[in-house]
């Protein structure tokens, strides 16, 4: 099977790209499952169910959230979906769940989404612990799972994706919006990359416009964030299992 796996998708922009491209991308990598991130698609922080139905018309079988998944309050509409999970180390009795299990080609997929600790600045649970909870609770049920960590910290996601590996199938990075060339298949056989890159304009600032991304860092003052415009750029990973197996035989970064 082929899975693929979407950078952040970041404003109206970033949502139009997705739009446009993966019906394409799907067709020409034969692609059979499709996760993408949605946390910061309106606007360039939260979602909306316009957003969301957009997404999955398109081709997305999952969206994937972060630290802006209570940006828009449009979000309480649709949080109970099946095809969209926020991070699962939120408090307990936050709406919502952090994974789902998916049927796809007489194989069942579950994917988790977790949210990083360092430099994040929200209230979590231990995504080390709760991921591996999760994952023992879940992995006699299932023929693969894969991982969204979204996370600042590099060291933080290298650290899962060892932690993990193993008793995983695949573990991708999102939130920092650069895609990173350390694709790897680890030491126990689970695929692995730091962050996906994003969906969203090229010439920007993580998707935010280059202006007053720049003035806020030099003047130190709360410059409001704004999207930058013009043409987006498409970023993602595909991670190719063996159907006898489901392991991960190779990963691939994508970059339209």
């Amino acid at each position: 099977m082929r899975i693929l796996a979407v950078g952040d998708i970041v404003g109206e922009t970033g949502v139009e790209k997705l739009k446009s491209i993966l019906p394409k991308i799907k067709e020409e990598e034969k692609i059979d499952f499709t996760i993408t991130n949605g946390e910061n698609s309106a606007g360039g922080m939260g979602i909306t169910e316009k957003n969301f139905n957009d997404m999955l018309q398109c081709g997305t079988d999952v969206v994937t959230m972060g630290n802006h998944t209570w940006g828009k309050r449009d979000i309480f509409k649709f949080i109970d979906h099946p095809q969209i999970i926020r991070p699962i180390n939120y408090p307990k009795g936050v709406p919502g769940k952090g994974y789902g299990i998916y049927e796809c080609n007489a194989k069942k997929i579950a994917v988790i989404n977790a949210i990083g600790r360092v430099d994040i600045n929200i209230l979590t649970e231990n995504p080390f612990l709760k991921t591996k909870e999760i994952v023992e609770k879940i992995e006699k049920e299932v023929d693969m799972i894969f991982i969204d960590f979204h996370a600042e910290a590099t060291a933080e996601k290298i650290a899962l994706g060892y932690y993990l590996d193993g008793k995983v199938t695949g573990i991708f990075g999102t939130h920092t919006h650069v895609q990173t060339a350390d694709e790897t298949i680890l030491p126990r056989g689970t695929g692995y990359i730091t962050d996906i890159g994003m969906t969203g304009p090229k010439n920007s600032v993580i998707g935010m416009d280059i202006s007053a991304s720049v003035k806020r860092l030099e003047t130190a003052l709360p410059e409001r964030y704004k999207l930058a415009e013009g043409e987006c750029k498409f970023n993602g990973v595909i991670f190719e299992t063996d159907d006898e197996n489901n392991k991960i035989i190779s990963i691939k970064r994508v970059s339209y």
